[in-house]
């Protein structure tokens, strides 16, 4: 980019940067960020359908799940990648939503385009859609129910809706019952009383082989690591485990160090000396009463052998992160020292088993008393098949947590965001500046969601968006569509629950993303060829269909 100042070239960029301004600047970003809504826009509700991504190594991903779509694309656009942002921080934060969050944003960004043409000021439309979504937030917290998280049948309906439309769904009340037991076995009581779930908490182990209904809970620990030893037993009962993250073998020296060895004993003193090293380690694990040993490091063949002649159990090398959850499941402590290891650092469990499943051996460290921390070992016929279940587990397990830390939720089925319309467009009567324009595009952009369930159902759209406005005007809150029936029914009795922070989360989201790219007016590329703003090529980004 170059000025004149007195006659003079100026030039402020480096050589082959590009810049895009005004209009087409927000032009690009707008249609960039609109594509990736219409990436994912046809795998929204339950007869949603599924995509398959190939990337450059030829691993393939089959899912419907939003945020694993755009994770595994490989998006360039600088606008595009917000959108990305937007899946992400919704599934951190509620678990599901993702997809309707980046269709909304999508969708609030189209209803900008009409207004930008109308000579709308950006700042203003900006201001409108924050106005619109603090009415939205507001109205979800007025329609939004209390829900029994004693009642297991409420819960199972929740985590029945975010399975709902995926590849595990036949499966989906047995799936419900484990992510159930598992988060309600993990919650803890935080400050004043409030219930706090940490769904790291829970481990997920995918073992290739068997059949979906084999997925099974332990109410305790499943490591993927088989027992170092042939001598040792396979199974142990009344388990005392130590907890270790120390090498169980010689110390090597800081600096390099060399010993020469000269006559016959000096070799017998160095080997006895090693064999006591290795003896006196398998000593301070038998005086401390323990006979597990889950150690995070190496294990030496001689403290093996020894371990082995006390039956003791002993797995080495096992991850950071399973040592963490061990400690909450067992009630152990982890140690660094091994000679300072005593009764009080052991964990306890009922049964630990080495057990052979899919071709493969697992740790089964089981029966612990009120585990903090838990395992789900998945079964699927196909690798495609187990990570599915394992995505689908991953969002019910979350909006599980939700609710039970929440205690709130809302009707699916379109019936949220159709009523946010409506009592959005009210809220706009009132308003007297330009920003009622953009308040009334807030209010037509969340009839996308009904729209798009209407769609991908093989309904008209504009017939059932007409019935389902109607049934609002009416005042049946809960009215959403069925997809399976193509009848406009109350989603709360019909079973379709999603939690309130979800829909809360969705809504802001997408209006923080919107409104981010909205404000943008001027893009610099500094990469030498890079494609300006955007990056969308006509009709759509990287071969997507046009929004």
């Amino acid at each position: 980019m170059a000025g004149q100042l007195g006659g003079i070239p100026i030039l402020v960029l480096k050589e082959g940067s590009e810049r895009t301004r005004g209009r087409e600047a927000q032009s690009t970003n707008i249609n960039a960020a609109k594509a990736v809504a219409s990436a994912v826009r046809t795998t929204l509700g339950p007869k949603g359908m599924d995509k398959m991504l190939v990337d450059a190594l030829g691993d393939v991903v089959i899912t419907n799940d939003g945020v694993t779509i755009l994770k595994e694309m490989e998006i360039e656009s600088p606008a595009a990648k917000m959108m990305v942002e937007v899946a992400k921080t919704v599934d951190e934060v509620a678990g599901d939503g993702t997809t309707t969050a980046v269709v909304i944003g999508g969708e609030l960004l189209k209803k900008a385009e009409d207004l930008l043409e109308q000579e709308l000021h950006p700042s203003v439309i900006s201001l409108g859609y924050r106005l619109a979504a603090e009415r939205a937030i507001k109205v979800l917290d007025e329609i939004a129910t209390g829900i029994d998280i004693e009642d297991d049948e409420e819960l199972k309906k929740i985590a029945r809706t975010a399975i709902t439309g995926k590849f595990a769904e036949d499966s989906r009340d047995f799936l419900a019952e484990i992510a159930i037991k598992a988060v309600k076995a993990i919650t803890e009581t935080g400050h004043e009383g409030k219930r706090v779930v940490d769904t790291d908490n829970i481990s997920v182990e995918k073992k290739v082989g068997g059949r979906i209904g084999g997925t099974e809970l332990v109410q305790g620990m499943a490591i993927d690591k088989e027992v170092v030893h042939p001598g040792m037993p396979r199974k142990v009962e009344d388990a005392k485990i130590a907890l270790i993250n120390a090498a169980l073998e010689v110390k090597k020296t800081e600096t390099s160090a060399e010993v020469k060895i000269r006559t016959s004993d000096q070799l017998k003193g160095f080997l006895a000396e090693e064999e006591r090293m290795m003896r006196r380690i398998a000593e301070c694990i038998k005086e401390s009463g323990a006979n597990v040993v889950i150690c995070q490091k190496g294990i030496d063949d001689l403290v093996q052998h020894y371990l082995a002649k006390d039956g003791v159990v002993a797995v080495r090398r096992a991850k950071k992160s399973d040592m963490e959850k061990l400690e909450k499941a067992t009630g152990g402590k982890i140690v660094t020292n091994v000679e300072e290891l005593s009764k009080s650092d052991l964990g306890h469990a009922g049964l630990v088993e080495e057990r052979k499943i899919a071709g493969g051996k697992m740790l089964f460290i089981e029966e612990c008393e009120n585990p903090h921390a838990l395992s789900i070992v998945i079964r699927g016929g196909t690798e495609y098949v187990v990570d599915e279940v394992e995505r689908a587990l991953h969002d019910m397990l979350r909006v599980v947590g939700c609710i039970i830390e929440d205690g709130k939720a809302v009707a699916g089925g379109g019936a949220v965001e159709t009523e946010l319309a409506l009592r959005v467009r009210e809220y706009s009567a009132s308003l007297k500046g330009r920003e009622q324009l953009a308040v009334d595009k807030f209010a037509e952009a969340m009839e996308i969601i009904p729209r798009t369930l209407a769609e991908n159902s093989g309904l008209d759209p504009i017939d059932k968006l007409v019935e389902l406005k109607a049934a609002h005007e009416r005042g049946e809150k809960n009215a959403g569509l069925d997809a399976y029936t193509g009848k406009i029914v109350d989603m709360w009795q019909g079973g379709v629950i999603e939690p309130l922070r979800t829909k809360r989360q969705s809504v802001e989201s997408a209006v923080e993303a919107a409104v981010m790219i909205l404000r943008i007016d001027d893009v610099i590329s500094s990469k030498k060829g890079a494609p300006p703003a955007g990056g969308a090529p006509p009709g759509g980004m990287g071969g997507m269909p046009p929004y």
